[in-house]
Protein backbone atom coordinates (compact mmCIF):
# COMPACT_ATOMS: atom_id res chain seq x y z
CA UNK A 1 0.00 0.00 0.00
CA UNK A 2 1.37 3.47 -0.97
CA UNK A 3 0.55 6.61 1.08
CA UNK A 4 -1.81 9.04 -0.17
CA UNK A 5 0.45 12.16 -0.62
CA UNK A 6 0.84 14.86 -3.43
CA UNK A 7 3.92 13.29 -5.78
CA UNK A 8 5.59 16.73 -6.18
CA UNK A 9 9.19 16.74 -7.90
CA UNK A 10 11.93 18.75 -5.52
CA UNK A 11 13.13 21.05 -7.66
CA UNK A 12 15.77 24.06 -6.93
CA UNK A 13 13.22 26.79 -8.58
CA UNK A 14 10.92 25.75 -5.80
CA UNK A 15 13.69 27.43 -3.09
CA UNK A 16 13.14 30.65 -5.07
CA UNK A 17 9.55 31.34 -5.67
CA UNK A 18 9.44 30.27 -2.15
CA UNK A 19 11.93 33.15 -1.44
CA UNK A 20 9.97 35.24 -3.44
CA UNK A 21 6.62 34.73 -2.07
CA UNK A 22 7.94 34.64 1.92
CA UNK A 23 10.68 36.64 1.83
CA UNK A 24 10.42 38.80 -1.14
CA UNK A 25 11.61 42.24 1.11
CA UNK A 26 14.56 40.44 2.05
CA UNK A 27 17.73 41.60 1.19
CA UNK A 28 20.98 40.16 -1.15
CA UNK A 29 23.60 42.30 -0.87
CA UNK A 30 26.39 42.45 -3.04
CA UNK A 31 29.95 44.62 -2.89
CA UNK A 32 30.22 44.78 -6.64
CA UNK A 33 33.18 43.24 -8.56
CA UNK A 34 33.49 46.41 -11.11
CA UNK A 35 34.21 48.86 -8.29
CA UNK A 36 33.82 47.74 -5.00
CA UNK A 37 30.05 49.50 -4.45
CA UNK A 38 27.24 47.92 -2.99
CA UNK A 39 24.63 47.02 -4.90
CA UNK A 40 21.61 46.28 -2.99
CA UNK A 41 18.24 44.20 -3.77
CA UNK A 42 15.49 41.41 -2.91
CA UNK A 43 14.65 37.97 -3.09
CA UNK A 44 11.82 39.02 -5.05
CA UNK A 45 14.13 41.25 -7.41
CA UNK A 46 16.46 38.01 -7.87
CA UNK A 47 13.38 35.74 -8.58
CA UNK A 48 12.34 38.06 -11.52
CA UNK A 49 16.16 38.27 -13.15
CA UNK A 50 16.81 34.67 -12.60
CA UNK A 51 13.23 34.08 -14.95
CA UNK A 52 14.53 36.35 -17.09
CA UNK A 53 17.93 35.00 -17.38
CA UNK A 54 16.25 31.39 -18.06
CA UNK A 55 14.69 32.96 -20.54
CA UNK A 56 18.22 34.37 -22.41
CA UNK A 57 19.19 31.43 -21.49
CA UNK A 58 16.83 29.49 -24.18
CA UNK A 59 17.76 32.44 -26.87
CA UNK A 60 21.07 31.46 -26.54
CA UNK A 61 20.63 28.01 -27.50
CA UNK A 62 20.59 26.51 -24.18
CA UNK A 63 18.80 23.30 -24.10
CA UNK A 64 17.56 20.54 -21.26
CA UNK A 65 20.77 19.19 -19.75
CA UNK A 66 23.17 21.09 -21.62
CA UNK A 67 26.03 22.28 -18.98
CA UNK A 68 26.74 25.89 -18.40
CA UNK A 69 29.85 27.06 -16.79
CA UNK A 70 30.81 29.88 -14.71
CA UNK A 71 34.20 31.36 -13.97
CA UNK A 72 33.19 34.20 -11.45
CA UNK A 73 33.29 35.46 -7.70
CA UNK A 74 30.46 35.21 -5.05
CA UNK A 75 27.95 37.92 -5.87
CA UNK A 76 24.39 38.32 -6.77
CA UNK A 77 24.53 38.00 -10.63
CA UNK A 78 26.06 34.26 -10.08
CA UNK A 79 23.09 33.46 -7.22
CA UNK A 80 21.08 34.31 -10.54
CA UNK A 81 23.01 31.68 -13.01
CA UNK A 82 22.70 28.97 -9.96
CA UNK A 83 18.88 29.40 -10.33
CA UNK A 84 18.44 30.41 -13.82
CA UNK A 85 20.44 27.39 -15.76
CA UNK A 86 19.38 24.80 -13.05
CA UNK A 87 15.87 25.96 -12.65
CA UNK A 88 15.18 25.68 -16.60
CA UNK A 89 16.60 21.95 -16.50
CA UNK A 90 19.69 23.00 -17.59
CA UNK A 91 23.35 22.09 -15.17
CA UNK A 92 25.33 24.80 -13.77
CA UNK A 93 29.01 23.86 -13.77
CA UNK A 94 31.34 26.32 -11.79
CA UNK A 95 34.92 26.31 -12.26
CA UNK A 96 37.69 27.51 -10.10
CA UNK A 97 39.35 30.45 -11.29
CA UNK A 98 42.28 29.95 -9.71
CA UNK A 99 43.31 26.75 -11.35
CA UNK A 100 45.81 27.04 -14.29
CA UNK A 101 44.43 27.52 -17.82
CA UNK A 102 44.78 24.19 -18.89
CA UNK A 103 43.40 22.83 -15.94
CA UNK A 104 40.51 25.14 -16.89
CA UNK A 105 40.26 24.13 -20.37
CA UNK A 106 40.11 20.03 -19.02
CA UNK A 107 37.33 20.72 -16.90
CA UNK A 108 35.63 22.59 -19.17
CA UNK A 109 36.36 20.52 -21.85
CA UNK A 110 35.42 17.36 -20.09
CA UNK A 111 32.30 18.79 -18.78
CA UNK A 112 31.17 19.91 -22.86
CA UNK A 113 30.02 23.33 -21.41
CA UNK A 114 28.03 25.41 -24.21
CA UNK A 115 28.22 28.71 -22.09
CA UNK A 116 30.88 30.76 -20.09
CA UNK A 117 29.37 33.53 -18.16
CA UNK A 118 32.65 35.22 -16.35
CA UNK A 119 33.10 38.39 -14.18
CA UNK A 120 34.78 41.22 -15.43
CA UNK A 121 38.39 40.95 -13.93
CA UNK A 122 38.69 37.75 -15.11
CA UNK A 123 38.58 39.07 -18.85
CA UNK A 124 42.25 38.46 -19.61
CA UNK A 125 41.97 34.85 -18.46
CA UNK A 126 39.08 34.07 -20.37
CA UNK A 127 40.93 35.41 -23.09
CA UNK A 128 43.74 32.86 -22.99
CA UNK A 129 41.15 29.89 -22.13
CA UNK A 130 38.78 30.89 -25.43
CA UNK A 131 41.21 29.08 -27.95
CA UNK A 132 40.73 26.12 -25.44
CA UNK A 133 37.05 26.14 -24.85
CA UNK A 134 35.85 23.77 -28.22
CA UNK A 135 32.48 23.20 -26.60
CA UNK A 136 31.10 26.95 -25.48
CA UNK A 137 29.57 28.61 -28.28
CA UNK A 138 29.19 31.52 -26.41
CA UNK A 139 30.72 34.09 -23.32
CA UNK A 140 28.90 36.04 -21.19
CA UNK A 141 30.27 39.01 -19.32
CA UNK A 142 28.72 39.88 -16.24
CA UNK A 143 28.62 43.53 -16.15
CA UNK A 144 26.68 46.10 -17.80
CA UNK A 145 27.33 47.93 -21.02
CA UNK A 146 29.51 50.68 -19.43
CA UNK A 147 31.84 48.48 -17.62
CA UNK A 148 32.10 45.66 -20.71
CA UNK A 149 35.73 44.52 -21.23
CA UNK A 150 37.29 46.92 -23.51
CA UNK A 151 37.61 45.47 -27.53
CA UNK A 152 41.66 45.26 -26.55
CA UNK A 153 41.00 42.61 -23.77
CA UNK A 154 38.38 40.58 -25.32
CA UNK A 155 39.65 40.16 -29.09
CA UNK A 156 40.03 36.10 -28.95
CA UNK A 157 36.30 36.06 -26.58
CA UNK A 158 34.47 35.01 -29.79
CA UNK A 159 30.86 35.76 -29.40
CA UNK A 160 30.40 37.85 -26.81
CA UNK A 161 27.23 39.41 -24.97
CA UNK A 162 26.42 41.61 -22.02
CA UNK A 163 25.13 40.10 -18.90
CA UNK A 164 22.39 42.86 -18.62
CA UNK A 165 21.46 43.64 -21.87
CA UNK A 166 20.38 39.61 -21.97
CA UNK A 167 18.27 40.55 -18.97
CA UNK A 168 17.21 43.46 -20.37
CA UNK A 169 16.41 42.26 -23.41
CA UNK A 170 13.59 39.61 -22.30
CA UNK A 171 10.52 40.19 -19.76
CA UNK A 172 9.70 37.45 -16.65
CA UNK A 173 6.62 36.24 -17.93
CA UNK A 174 8.07 32.53 -17.53
CA UNK A 175 6.80 29.70 -15.53
CA UNK A 176 9.57 27.14 -14.48
CA UNK A 177 9.19 23.61 -15.97
CA UNK A 178 8.56 20.96 -14.14
CA UNK A 179 10.75 17.47 -14.79
CA UNK A 180 11.84 14.21 -12.14
CA UNK A 181 13.64 15.66 -9.17
CA UNK A 182 16.26 13.27 -9.93
CA UNK A 183 17.42 15.34 -13.02
CA UNK A 184 20.62 16.86 -13.05
CA UNK A 185 21.19 19.97 -11.75
CA UNK A 186 25.06 20.92 -10.69
CA UNK A 187 28.15 20.11 -11.84
CA UNK A 188 31.24 20.54 -9.53
CA UNK A 189 34.61 18.97 -9.83
CA UNK A 190 37.08 17.79 -7.80
CA UNK A 191 40.95 17.84 -8.01
CA UNK A 192 41.07 15.99 -4.65
CA UNK A 193 41.27 12.60 -6.71
CA UNK A 194 44.60 10.82 -8.23
CA UNK A 195 44.67 11.47 -11.77
CA UNK A 196 42.47 14.18 -14.13
CA UNK A 197 40.01 16.31 -12.16
CA UNK A 198 36.49 14.09 -11.81
CA UNK A 199 32.65 15.32 -12.17
CA UNK A 200 30.53 14.91 -9.01
CA UNK A 201 27.30 15.92 -10.91
CA UNK A 202 24.47 16.90 -8.05
CA UNK A 203 20.74 15.97 -9.01
CA UNK A 204 17.92 18.96 -7.99
CA UNK A 205 16.52 16.33 -5.16
CA UNK A 206 20.04 15.93 -3.44
CA UNK A 207 20.70 19.50 -3.82
CA UNK A 208 17.18 20.31 -1.81
CA UNK A 209 17.52 17.37 0.99
CA UNK A 210 21.44 18.59 1.54
CA UNK A 211 19.83 21.80 1.90
CA UNK A 212 17.28 20.83 4.38
CA UNK A 213 19.90 19.36 6.29
CA UNK A 214 22.14 22.28 6.15
CA UNK A 215 20.05 24.14 7.90
CA UNK A 216 18.79 22.04 11.10
CA UNK A 217 19.92 23.18 14.27
CA UNK A 218 22.85 20.62 15.08
CA UNK A 219 24.02 21.84 11.57
CA UNK A 220 24.22 25.31 10.81
CA UNK A 221 21.27 26.31 12.12
CA UNK A 222 19.87 28.84 9.53
CA UNK A 223 16.83 31.25 9.94
CA UNK A 224 14.86 33.92 8.54
CA UNK A 225 16.34 35.96 11.16
CA UNK A 226 20.06 35.32 10.06
CA UNK A 227 22.58 37.30 7.70
CA UNK A 228 24.70 35.02 6.05
CA UNK A 229 27.61 36.23 4.32
CA UNK A 230 29.17 32.97 2.58
CA UNK A 231 33.08 33.69 2.19
CA UNK A 232 33.49 30.28 0.72
CA UNK A 233 33.66 30.52 -2.93
CA UNK A 234 30.37 29.99 -4.66
CA UNK A 235 32.65 28.02 -7.06
CA UNK A 236 33.63 25.33 -4.69
CA UNK A 237 30.94 23.27 -3.97
CA UNK A 238 28.61 25.78 -4.66
CA UNK A 239 29.47 27.68 -1.31
CA UNK A 240 28.73 24.86 1.17
CA UNK A 241 24.92 24.66 -0.18
CA UNK A 242 24.68 28.66 1.44
CA UNK A 243 22.91 29.88 -1.73
CA UNK A 244 20.18 27.09 -1.70
CA UNK A 245 19.77 26.71 1.88
CA UNK A 246 19.65 30.67 2.26
CA UNK A 247 16.82 30.80 0.07
CA UNK A 248 15.05 28.21 1.56
CA UNK A 249 14.97 29.85 5.52
CA UNK A 250 14.68 33.45 3.79
CA UNK A 251 17.80 34.62 5.58
CA UNK A 252 19.80 37.86 3.88
CA UNK A 253 22.31 37.18 1.98
CA UNK A 254 25.71 39.26 1.50
CA UNK A 255 27.74 38.30 -1.03
CA UNK A 256 31.67 39.91 -0.89
CA UNK A 257 32.61 39.00 -4.80
CA UNK A 258 37.04 39.11 -4.89
CA UNK A 259 36.75 41.46 -1.64
CA UNK A 260 38.04 39.13 1.16
CA UNK A 261 41.03 40.54 2.48
CA UNK A 262 40.63 41.33 6.73
CA UNK A 263 39.57 45.04 6.14
CA UNK A 264 36.51 44.54 3.58
CA UNK A 265 34.70 41.69 5.22
CA UNK A 266 34.86 43.39 8.73
CA UNK A 267 33.11 46.02 7.10
CA UNK A 268 30.83 44.15 5.65
CA UNK A 269 29.81 42.13 8.33
CA UNK A 270 28.98 45.58 10.78
CA UNK A 271 27.70 47.20 7.99
CA UNK A 272 25.45 44.81 7.09
CA UNK A 273 24.49 42.93 10.44
CA UNK A 274 26.33 39.80 9.29
CA UNK A 275 25.45 37.24 12.08
CA UNK A 276 26.69 33.86 10.74
CA UNK A 277 30.06 33.49 7.98
CA UNK A 278 31.55 30.04 6.63
CA UNK A 279 34.80 29.85 5.18
CA UNK A 280 38.65 28.13 5.36
CA UNK A 281 40.90 28.71 7.82
CA UNK A 282 43.12 30.43 5.80
CA UNK A 283 40.75 33.35 5.29
CA UNK A 284 40.04 33.64 9.36
CA UNK A 285 43.31 34.02 9.69
CA UNK A 286 43.80 37.16 8.25
CA UNK A 287 40.50 38.78 8.96
CA UNK A 288 41.59 37.73 12.91
CA UNK A 289 45.09 39.25 12.14
CA UNK A 290 43.93 42.64 11.07
CA UNK A 291 41.23 43.18 13.51
CA UNK A 292 43.89 42.23 16.09
CA UNK A 293 46.22 45.19 14.40
CA UNK A 294 43.38 47.49 14.59
CA UNK A 295 42.38 46.80 18.13
CA UNK A 296 38.15 45.67 16.33
CA UNK A 297 34.99 43.51 17.67
CA UNK A 298 32.33 42.09 16.13
CA UNK A 299 29.02 43.51 17.20
CA UNK A 300 26.57 40.97 15.34
CA UNK A 301 28.30 37.78 14.08
CA UNK A 302 27.79 34.90 16.09
CA UNK A 303 28.88 32.11 14.35
CA UNK A 304 31.58 30.74 11.83
CA UNK A 305 31.74 27.94 9.91
CA UNK A 306 35.16 26.81 9.28
CA UNK A 307 35.95 24.11 6.71
CA UNK A 308 37.72 22.80 3.72
CA UNK A 309 40.65 22.11 6.34
CA UNK A 310 41.43 21.69 9.66
CA UNK A 311 40.74 24.36 12.13
CA UNK A 312 43.46 25.05 14.13
CA UNK A 313 42.94 24.75 17.81
CA UNK A 314 44.53 28.61 18.60
CA UNK A 315 41.93 29.69 15.68
CA UNK A 316 38.65 28.32 17.52
CA UNK A 317 39.52 29.66 21.38
CA UNK A 318 40.54 32.93 19.75
CA UNK A 319 37.13 33.37 18.06
CA UNK A 320 35.25 31.88 21.48
CA UNK A 321 37.53 33.44 23.91
CA UNK A 322 38.25 36.75 22.52
CA UNK A 323 35.55 37.80 19.97
CA UNK A 324 32.38 35.54 21.80
CA UNK A 325 31.72 33.85 18.00
CA UNK A 326 31.15 29.95 18.30
CA UNK A 327 33.14 28.28 15.41
CA UNK A 328 31.20 25.47 13.97
CA UNK A 329 34.05 22.76 13.03
CA UNK A 330 32.92 21.17 9.52
CA UNK A 331 33.42 18.28 7.36
CA UNK A 332 32.90 17.19 3.86
CA UNK A 333 33.83 16.98 0.62
CA UNK A 334 32.66 17.49 -3.11
CA UNK A 335 31.68 14.19 -3.42
CA UNK A 336 29.36 14.79 -0.54
CA UNK A 337 27.72 18.12 -1.76
CA UNK A 338 29.82 18.28 0.81
CA UNK A 339 28.03 18.73 4.29
CA UNK A 340 28.95 15.58 6.23
CA UNK A 341 29.99 16.63 9.86
CA UNK A 342 29.27 19.33 11.97
CA UNK A 343 31.01 19.96 15.63
CA UNK A 344 27.74 20.70 17.38
CA UNK A 345 27.58 19.42 21.33
CA UNK A 346 24.74 17.29 22.82
CA UNK A 347 23.11 17.95 25.85
CA UNK A 348 25.30 15.91 28.14
CA UNK A 349 28.39 17.86 27.15
CA UNK A 350 27.17 21.27 28.90
CA UNK A 351 28.59 19.97 32.14
CA UNK A 352 31.85 19.47 30.42
CA UNK A 353 34.97 21.28 31.21
CA UNK A 354 36.18 24.20 28.97
CA UNK A 355 38.92 22.53 28.40
CA UNK A 356 36.70 19.24 27.47
CA UNK A 357 34.83 21.04 24.99
CA UNK A 358 37.86 22.22 23.47
CA UNK A 359 39.09 18.90 22.85
CA UNK A 360 35.63 18.36 21.25
CA UNK A 361 35.82 20.86 19.07
CA UNK A 362 39.06 19.77 17.21
CA UNK A 363 37.32 17.25 16.11
CA UNK A 364 35.02 17.85 12.65
CA UNK A 365 32.17 16.53 14.84
CA UNK A 366 28.99 13.96 14.30
CA UNK A 367 26.92 13.69 10.98
CA UNK A 368 24.06 14.88 9.89
CA UNK A 369 20.72 13.09 9.72
CA UNK A 370 20.79 12.13 5.58
CA UNK A 371 24.54 11.03 6.21
CA UNK A 372 26.12 7.56 7.52
CA UNK A 373 29.09 6.80 8.29
CA UNK A 374 31.72 3.36 9.42
CA UNK A 375 35.60 2.86 9.14
CA UNK A 376 36.89 0.17 8.22
CA UNK A 377 40.56 -2.03 7.72
CA UNK A 378 42.58 -2.40 4.85
CA UNK A 379 40.31 -6.02 4.33
CA UNK A 380 37.01 -3.78 4.07
CA UNK A 381 36.34 -5.46 7.68
CA UNK A 382 34.20 -2.63 9.54
CA UNK A 383 35.82 -1.59 12.90
CA UNK A 384 34.23 -0.49 16.07
CA UNK A 385 33.11 3.44 17.09
CA UNK A 386 35.14 3.83 20.37
CA UNK A 387 37.47 6.45 19.26
CA UNK A 388 40.44 4.42 19.04
CA UNK A 389 40.28 2.18 16.42
CA UNK A 390 40.96 4.25 13.18
CA UNK A 391 40.48 2.63 9.77
CA UNK A 392 39.11 4.14 6.37
CA UNK A 393 36.13 6.48 6.42
CA UNK A 394 33.15 5.79 3.84
CA UNK A 395 30.07 7.20 3.90
CA UNK A 396 26.53 7.24 2.15
CA UNK A 397 23.26 8.77 1.77
CA UNK A 398 21.10 10.97 -0.43
CA UNK A 399 23.47 13.27 -1.65
CA UNK A 400 26.71 11.54 -1.83
CA UNK A 401 28.00 10.42 -5.47
CA UNK A 402 27.59 7.04 -6.78
CA UNK A 403 29.97 7.42 -9.17
CA UNK A 404 32.05 10.45 -11.59
CA UNK A 405 30.44 12.49 -14.62
CA UNK A 406 31.07 10.13 -17.32
CA UNK A 407 31.88 7.22 -15.30
CA UNK A 408 35.88 8.30 -14.83
CA UNK A 409 38.15 6.22 -12.63
CA UNK A 410 35.20 3.75 -12.89
CA UNK A 411 33.07 2.23 -9.50
CA UNK A 412 34.34 4.35 -6.63
CA UNK A 413 32.09 2.46 -4.37
CA UNK A 414 32.65 -0.13 -1.92
CA UNK A 415 30.22 -3.03 -0.82
CA UNK A 416 29.50 -3.98 2.60
CA UNK A 417 28.51 -8.00 3.62
CA UNK A 418 24.87 -6.99 3.24
CA UNK A 419 25.62 -5.77 -0.81
CA UNK A 420 24.85 -1.72 0.48
CA UNK A 421 27.13 0.67 -1.57
CA UNK A 422 29.69 3.11 0.66
CA UNK A 423 31.59 5.87 -1.02
CA UNK A 424 35.28 5.66 0.48
CA UNK A 425 36.36 9.36 1.55
CA UNK A 426 39.84 8.73 1.36
CA UNK A 427 40.19 9.83 4.87
CA UNK A 428 41.58 8.15 8.02
CA UNK A 429 39.88 8.70 11.53
CA UNK A 430 38.58 7.93 14.32
CA UNK A 431 35.00 7.92 15.55
CA UNK A 432 33.86 7.80 19.54
CA UNK A 433 30.67 6.30 20.90
CA UNK A 434 28.47 9.43 20.70
CA UNK A 435 29.82 9.99 16.73
CA UNK A 436 32.52 12.23 16.57
CA UNK A 437 34.51 11.85 14.06
CA UNK A 438 38.64 12.94 14.74
CA UNK A 439 40.72 12.36 10.71
CA UNK A 440 44.25 11.39 11.98
CA UNK A 441 45.34 10.97 8.42
CA UNK A 442 44.32 11.07 4.77
CA UNK A 443 44.81 8.07 2.65
CA UNK A 444 45.16 10.06 -0.61
CA UNK A 445 48.41 11.66 -1.21
CA UNK A 446 47.50 14.82 -2.46
CA UNK A 447 47.56 17.78 -0.66
CA UNK A 448 45.77 20.46 1.02
CA UNK A 449 46.67 24.13 0.97
CA UNK A 450 44.13 27.40 1.84
CA UNK A 451 41.29 24.73 1.46
CA UNK A 452 42.19 23.57 -2.26
CA UNK A 453 43.58 21.00 -3.51
CA UNK A 454 46.97 20.53 -5.04
CA UNK A 455 47.81 17.26 -6.90
CA UNK A 456 51.39 16.06 -6.22
CA UNK A 457 51.19 13.53 -8.89
CA UNK A 458 50.91 16.50 -11.52
CA UNK A 459 54.11 18.24 -9.26
CA UNK A 460 56.01 14.68 -10.04
CA UNK A 461 55.17 14.55 -13.69
CA UNK A 462 56.64 18.21 -14.08
CA UNK A 463 59.86 17.18 -11.99
CA UNK A 464 60.76 13.90 -13.51
CA UNK A 465 60.31 15.77 -17.05
CA UNK A 466 63.72 18.21 -15.83
CA UNK A 467 66.65 16.28 -17.82
CA UNK A 468 68.56 16.14 -14.31
CA UNK A 469 66.11 14.51 -12.34
CA UNK A 470 65.79 10.50 -12.23
CA UNK A 471 62.72 10.26 -9.54
CA UNK A 472 60.89 12.51 -7.60
CA UNK A 473 58.04 12.77 -4.96
CA UNK A 474 55.77 15.73 -3.44
CA UNK A 475 54.48 15.23 -0.33
CA UNK A 476 52.32 17.81 1.75
CA UNK A 477 54.55 19.74 5.29
CA UNK A 478 52.18 21.12 7.92
CA UNK A 479 51.86 25.01 7.47
CA UNK A 480 50.80 27.52 10.03
CA UNK A 481 49.03 29.37 7.60
CA UNK A 482 48.02 27.41 4.62
CA UNK A 483 47.40 23.88 6.93
CA UNK A 484 49.92 22.29 4.29
CA UNK A 485 51.99 22.69 1.42
CA UNK A 486 53.92 20.29 -1.01
CA UNK A 487 58.08 19.59 -0.74
CA UNK A 488 59.45 18.27 -3.31
CA UNK A 489 62.09 15.17 -2.84
CA UNK A 490 64.49 14.58 -5.51
CA UNK A 491 67.09 12.29 -6.62
CA UNK A 492 69.15 13.40 -9.60
CA UNK A 493 70.52 11.46 -12.47
CA UNK A 494 73.91 10.39 -11.97
CA UNK A 495 76.43 12.75 -13.36
CA UNK A 496 74.14 15.53 -13.51
CA UNK A 497 73.59 19.00 -11.45
CA UNK A 498 70.61 20.48 -11.04
CA UNK A 499 70.09 23.40 -8.38
CA UNK A 500 66.42 24.36 -6.23
CA UNK A 501 66.38 27.09 -7.73
CA UNK A 502 66.95 25.31 -11.27
CA UNK A 503 63.75 23.12 -10.38
CA UNK A 504 61.52 25.90 -8.94
CA UNK A 505 62.30 27.72 -12.52
CA UNK A 506 61.63 24.72 -14.38
CA UNK A 507 57.41 24.93 -12.96
CA UNK A 508 56.97 28.20 -13.81
CA UNK A 509 54.13 28.46 -16.86
CA UNK A 510 53.37 24.91 -16.18
CA UNK A 511 51.21 25.00 -12.53
CA UNK A 512 49.39 27.14 -11.05
CA UNK A 513 51.88 29.58 -9.12
CA UNK A 514 50.20 28.83 -5.87
CA UNK A 515 50.88 25.17 -6.44
CA UNK A 516 55.09 25.82 -6.65
CA UNK A 517 56.60 23.82 -4.16
CA UNK A 518 58.18 25.33 -1.21
CA UNK A 519 60.73 23.43 -1.04
CA UNK A 520 63.27 21.07 -2.41
CA UNK A 521 64.99 18.53 -0.76
CA UNK A 522 67.57 16.49 -2.44
CA UNK A 523 68.05 12.70 -1.12
CA UNK A 524 70.12 9.82 -2.46
CA UNK A 525 67.05 7.51 -3.02
CA UNK A 526 63.70 7.31 -2.44
CA UNK A 527 61.79 4.43 -0.31
CA UNK A 528 59.82 1.75 -2.35
CA UNK A 529 57.48 -0.74 -1.62
CA UNK A 530 58.27 -4.42 -2.09
CA UNK A 531 56.70 -4.38 -5.20
CA UNK A 532 58.69 -1.63 -6.69
CA UNK A 533 55.93 1.28 -5.64
CA UNK A 534 56.97 4.92 -4.18
CA UNK A 535 56.32 4.33 -0.18
CA UNK A 536 55.07 7.60 0.68
CA UNK A 537 54.24 6.60 3.85
CA UNK A 538 57.75 5.30 4.87
CA UNK A 539 58.90 9.07 2.86
CA UNK A 540 56.99 11.21 5.12
CA UNK A 541 57.85 9.41 7.98
CA UNK A 542 61.51 10.20 6.94
CA UNK A 543 60.90 13.26 6.96
CA UNK A 544 58.87 14.23 10.02
CA UNK A 545 61.40 16.05 11.01
CA UNK A 546 61.52 18.65 8.02
CA UNK A 547 60.74 22.00 8.76
CA UNK A 548 60.28 24.73 5.87
CA UNK A 549 62.35 27.48 5.01
CA UNK A 550 61.56 30.34 7.45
Amino acid sequence: MLGLMMDQPLLISDLIRHADRHHGDTEIVTKTVEDGTIHRYTYRDAHRRAKRLAKALAALGVRMNDRVATLAWNSYRHFEIYYAAAGSGAVIHTINPRLFPEQIGYIAGHAEDTVLFFDINLAPLVEKLAPLLKSVKAYVAMTGRATMPASSSTSNIPNLHCYEELIEAQDDKFEWPSFDEKTAACLCYTSGTTGNPKGALYSHRSTLLHAYAACLPDALNLSARDVILPVVPMFHVNAWGLPYSCALTGAKLVFPAQHLDGKSLHTLFEQEGVTMSAGVPTVWLGLLNYMKEQKLKFSTLKGVVIGGSAAPPAMIRTFQEEYGVQVLHAWGMTEMSPLGTVCTFKAKHAKASKEERYALQNKVGRVIFGVDTRIVDENDKELPHDGKAFGDLQVRGPWIVNGYFKGEGGDPLKKDAAGASWFPTGDVVTIDPDGYVQITDRSKDVIKSGGEWISSIDLENVAVAHPAVQEAAVIGIRHPKWDERPILVVVKKAGQEVSKADLLKFYEGKIAKWWMPEDVVFVAELPHTATGKLSKLTLRQQMKDYKLPG
